[in-house]
């Protein structure tokens, strides 16, 4: 039967899906994922992308290309074992793509023969003297002859151009024509549509309509999903992907105590209404719009901009419908009645690399700055690369030079003036006018409460009041609350703002050569062939430009949601319904699902852009809670779980990673927002930094300690611990950080200071627990990885710890010189040698695969 609901109806009062979980009962599990896991592993599992990859580097642009070839080959071969009509989309465009529209694209300045293969009516077009396509006839088709030939000089692609198809590729094409060479606009510019829920055969598996969208899939494949897994492993993963932390050892063990049937759901809503999911949120969010506390270019000197940060947070912690929250960050300052929030929250247009250097040329920064934000703004909101049509039109994607400058013109009106012609600005921060000085949002609640307090006191001073006793007690409250205020003061920080001035000439640049003036004048608008706006007779302005963007009627809206509803994916099972979360055009890789991502983009737009609610949808299916185990089968049919018969597992991002040992540890600071903390950080490391010369200094006290969140972020010379974990510099949009496998990040773990630390903090936890050593490695078993450990597992850390305790017994002073690393103090009740052995157990713990890893 063909299921015809909605297929995200809205939520029932009791939350979705409406169904009581079923497939997991505390106490009634499979057996634990933990069954498979390693003893004491320091060597993670190498994952995806080439060591030390970064997302624009050339490894990194092959290792995608690979992916992208590969996925389309495994489409291929399912098709073709199926025997169903070929996809268009998702099998020919991308092999056209890759070989065809370099020189038969959109790219009119460097098209070969006067022919299009990117449009229909070109391909099929019969006013050719070789017809290119001739439907139902592969026989007479100029294509197929072209490809098959053995004479190298008519062969396509030709020879030189080091592009070959496969015999699978041609045998594929080839049964496309056959078929009547069936057409359709590239699906990530067709606007997304209501599907109904497809059949499946096992319908006691799927918990909501996710579920049938991934088990049509793999029955077709004749695959089977993964049993649930065990609930800590469940718990944990849930508590990294919702807010960046790992459980602790009380939320682990009510949890595992909870019988009633909405266990599970209750922990989804517990950690979305945690302050730390705004925090988890905006790390994603910081990578998109590359947000960093330096300028990046020539002295890379601080600049003003932590309050942005705390207004994402805040953000996604209170839920802000994602329409607004676009509107907020490009156009701010625009909003009618624009507050101090939305002035902050403009800031996102400032966020581009900029040079303070005294001898910049206006003209070519002017131009760097423009062609930065349409590449983010493309990127961020379209899942689009326009930064390929600056010097030229696009040669893959229907964008042209002139699209990729009249975008430019929407950010022509903001004021550049201040630093690019006030000479050298080398102090810290550099200043970046416009710029407002602003409390953080917790505070001014407080600040304004506190202004009116002392007010009424002192109207009631001047009007009288009886007694010396009372006006002093009086002036007493006055001077306490005058001195709380000017505390709440000295919290306040500066921030640069978007102002609108009279907007800048934009116009084309031949070539993308600032030097040339010769191109014609350009207007704000949006791409051709995805509409226009209908400003009439005014100039449109970054606020327009923000409401198409999220108007699903007039706008592209749909297509935003899209964009969106694959990242949101991508961040709770570890890869995108289509595999490339920053590229949706004709070298990106198509949905493996994309009914299922058209059904989520849909809801996105119908529940009001509510991400909280999406979020909350996609880790109540049952797809989500699958083990995330690998079968022989699987690892054979599915190496890179394409189809989802399991959930992934991958190590967890650097943040992550910094702030599960502190967590483990109990040092973690748990305050949200803030100006950002420095870290320890090897000596000299800034030494190359010039125009000022700088020393890093470290934090004292609390600051050390907080979230990976908060963390200073130099471009130039991004901290250690990041690098080696591979945070990107953020000097370009990552949608997707790669993922490397080095000896430097296990280095990383053992020796910066900040884990070495953590180790020994939590060494003291454990120390201090009553009973026998094998009591308190369970202990700490528990703490970093949230289960016991098995037989093996202890006897190891056992082993280990007789031999540490031995060695420090015969080196005191090699013990007291461990316990010594960092800034916490030290208990002096303690016996240096025990506490010393048991740090290297916690390092050892802290260091393990599975506590990097989300399962």
């Amino acid at each position: 039967m063909t299921h015809q609901a909605h297929p995200f109806p809205a939520p029932r009062p009791s939350g979705f899906p409406g169904r009581s979980p079923r497939g997991f009962r505390p106490g009634n599990t499979p057996s634990p994922v933990s069954s498979n896991k390693p003893a004491l592993r320091i060597i993670r599992s190498k994952r995806g992308c080439p060591s030390n990859a970064s997302p624009t580097s050339s490894a990194h642009k092959l290792f995608r290309l690979f992916g992208v070839t590969l996925f389309c080959f495994l489409l291929i071969g399912k098709s073709s074992q199926a025997g169903s009509p070929v996809d268009f989309n998702r099998q020919i465009r991308p092999i056209l793509s890759d070989n065809c529209f370099q020189c038969h694209g959109p790219d009119g300045a460097h098209r070969k023969a006067d022919l299009r293969l990117d449009l229909e009516e070109h391909a099929k077009s019969d006013t050719r003297k070789e017809r290119v396509i001739v439907p139902g006839e592969p026989g007479r088709s100029a294509m197929i002859g072209r490809i098959t030939t053995e004479n190298p000089e008519d062969r396509m692609p030709p020879p030189d151009s080091g592009k070959e198809l496969s015999p699978e590729e041609i045998s594929l094409l080839k049964r496309w024509i056959a078929e009547g060479a069936p057409w359709s606009r590239h699906w990530a510019y067709i606007s997304p549509r209501r599907h109904p829920l497809p059949s499946v055969r096992n319908t006691e598996w799927p918990l909501t309509p996710i579920d049938f969208f991934i088990l049509a899939q793999l029955e077709t494949r004749k695959l089977t999903p993964s049993p649930s897994a065990d609930p800590a492993t469940l718990l944990r993963r849930l508590s990294f992907d919702l807010t960046g932390l790992p459980p602790s050892p009380e939320e682990a063990a009510a949890f595992l105590g909870d019988t009633s049937a909405d266990a599970y759901e209750r922990q989804v809503d517990r950690l979305l209404g945690s302050s730390a999911y705004g925090e988890r949120m905006a790390m994603y969010w910081l990578d998109l719009v590359r947000f960093a506390d330096t300028v990046g270019y020539h002295g890379d000197q601080d600049h003003s901009v932590s309050p942005y940060r705390d207004w994402v947070i805040h953000a996604f912690n209170q839920n802000m419908p994602f329409d607004r929250f676009t509107a907020e960050q490009l156009a701010g300052d625009l909003i009618p009645g624009s507050g101090i929030d939305q002035k902050v929250a403009s800031a996102y247009n400032r966020l581009l690399q900029t040079s303070h250097e005294g001898g910049v040329q206006l003209k070519e920064y002017l131009a760097m700055y423009a062609a930065d934000r349409v590449r983010n703004l493309s990127s961020v909101w379209m899942g689009a690369t326009m930064g390929c049509s600056q010097c030229h039109d696009h040669k893959f994607d229907p964008y042209t030079s002139r699209d990729f400058y009249s975008m430019a013109a929407f950010f022509a009106d903001l004021d550049e003036a201040d630093h690019l012609t006030g000479g050298a600005d080398n102090s810290l921060p550099t200043q970046r006018n416009p710029e407002i000085t602003v409390l953080p949002p917790s505070y001014r609640a407080r600040a304004a409460a506190l202004e009116s307090r002392i007010t009424a006191l002192e109207t009631e001073g001047t009007a009288g009041s009886s007694g010396d006793l009372a006006t002093a007690q009086l002036s007493d409250r006055i001077q306490s609350a005058r001195a709380e205020l000017e505390a709440l003061r000295k919290t306040a920080r500066r921030i640069m703002i978007s102002a609108a001035v009279e907007p800048r000439v934009t116009r084309i640049l031949p070539r993308g050569n600032w030097l040339d003036e010769t191109g014609p004048v350009v207007e704000p608008a949006v791409p051709t062939f995805l509409g226009s706006l209908d400003v009439k007779d005014r100039r449109a302005n970054r606020l327009d430009l923000a409401r198409w963007l999220t108007d699903p009627l007039e706008g592209t809206g749909r297509l935003t949601a899209r964009v969106f509803a694959n990242r949101f994916w991508y961040l709770v099972f570890g890869a995108g319904i289509a595999g490339d979360l920053d590229d949706f055009g004709g070298q990106g890789e198509p949905p493996t699902h994309p009914e299922l991502l058209d059904a989520l983009a849909l809801d996105f737009v119908e529940s009001g852009w509510d991400i909280k609610l999406l979020m909350k949808r996609l880790v109540m299916s049952r797809t989500y809670r699958q083990s995330s185990q690998v079968s022989e089968e699987l690892s054979r049919e599915d190496p890179y779980n394409r189809w989802m018969a399991r959930q992934s597992r991958f190590r967890l991002p650097a943040e992550f990673i910094r702030d599960n040992a502190l967590a483990v540890s109990g040092l973690l600071v748990r305050e949200t927002g803030g100006a950002s903390v420095r870290p320890y950080q090897p000596e000299g490391y800034y030494r190359h930094l010039n125009f000022p010369p700088r020393t890093y200094t470290a934090d004292t006290g609390t600051q050390q300690w907080r979230r990976g969140l908060y963390m200073h972020w130099q471009r130039q010379f991004l901290h250690p611990m990041l690098k080696a974990f591979d945070a990107p510099r953020r000097e370009e949009c990552t949608a997707q950080r790669p993922q490397s496998n080095t000896p430097l990040a296990a280095l990383v773990l053992l020796n910066d200071p900040t884990f070495v630390e953590a180790a020994r903090v939590f060494a003291e936890k454990i120390v201090t627990q009553p009973g026998t050593d094998p009591s308190r490695i369970e202990f700490a078993f528990r703490r970093a990885v949230s289960r016991a450990p098995d037989a093996l597992e202890s006897r190891t850390l056992g082993g280990f710890l007789s031999s540490t305790r031995n060695r420090f017994q015969h080196d005191r002073e090699a013990a007291v010189k461990l316990i010594r690393t960092g800034t916490a103090p030290v208990r002096g009740d303690l016996d240096p040698v025990e506490l010393a052995a048991w740090t290297e157990v916690a390092r050892a713990l802290l260091n393990l695969s599975e506590t990097i890893t989300r399962y």
